[in-house]
């Protein structure tokens, strides 16, 4: 795959003249054609990817309960623009202005959730240290609650395991949950006004990427 020079500075170094894309057209199982877009910057080493569809895409959410190990291994494509979370477990996660699209199974998604977990959970226990009376009390209720995510995350598909609900929300409608229990629907006026959208639309135009494919 070629590197195509883009006439925009990096995001994060404000670069300009060293900022390339990659575009590679596929074809994924029930989703369709895709172009997989991938913005790098060579001074710095930002990077970016993101799954643009080759028909157009209605804003839709997905959602499939995950009561059984089968289910684990089911594809999730998630956009820049999606919106993912866990409503049993009070876990979500938003596109901000350097989301990156990925493809995955619903095993890696909660992975992503267990990082993210431990990372704040490390946070937490730097601030515990310092922390008195009443604001220790509440580092450790915070602590223990997401020590309880973990762990009912890594013990999903066991016998005894809470079923919990993979949620994606997607504003542009580039993700999607494959799978026969999978349900979609439409985003609601709410939703459509309060959701985040992800990178600004400039880093990522469908026009440039076909040409470049």
């Amino acid at each position: 795959m070629d590197e195509q020079p883009i006439d925009l500075p990096c995001p994060i170094c404000a670069s300009t003249g060293n900022v390339n894309m990659i575009a590679h057209v596929d074809e994924i199982p029930y989703f369709g054609e895709h172009t997989q877009v991938t913005i790098l910057c060579h001074d710095c080493g930002w990077r970016q990817t993101d799954f643009i569809p080759a028909e157009g895409k209605k804003a839709g959410g997905w959602s499939l309960v995950i009561d059984d190990e089968e289910k684990m291994r089911a594809r999730v494509i998630r956009s820049s623009s999606c919106t993912v979370s866990i409503p049993e477990l009070d876990l979500e996660v938003k596109p901000g202005s350097n989301a990156t699209g990925y493809v995955s199974n619903v095993e890696g998604v909660l992975h992503r959730f267990q990082e993210i977990i431990n990372m704040v959970e490390r946070d937490l226990s730097s601030q515990f240290l310092s922390a008195e009376g009443a604001e220790r009390e509440m580092l450790m209720e915070q602590l223990g609650t997401l020590q309880n995510m973990t762990l009912n995350l890594a013990n999903l598909g066991a016998p005894d395991a809470d079923e919990i609900t993979l949620v994606l929300l997607d504003p542009h409608g580039h993700s999607m949950i494959l799978h026969p229990d999978a349900e979609e629907r439409e985003l609601t006026d709410e939703e459509l006004r309060t959701l985040p959208v992800g990178p600004d639309p400039a880093v990522f135009s469908t026009d440039e990427a076909n040409n470049s494919a």
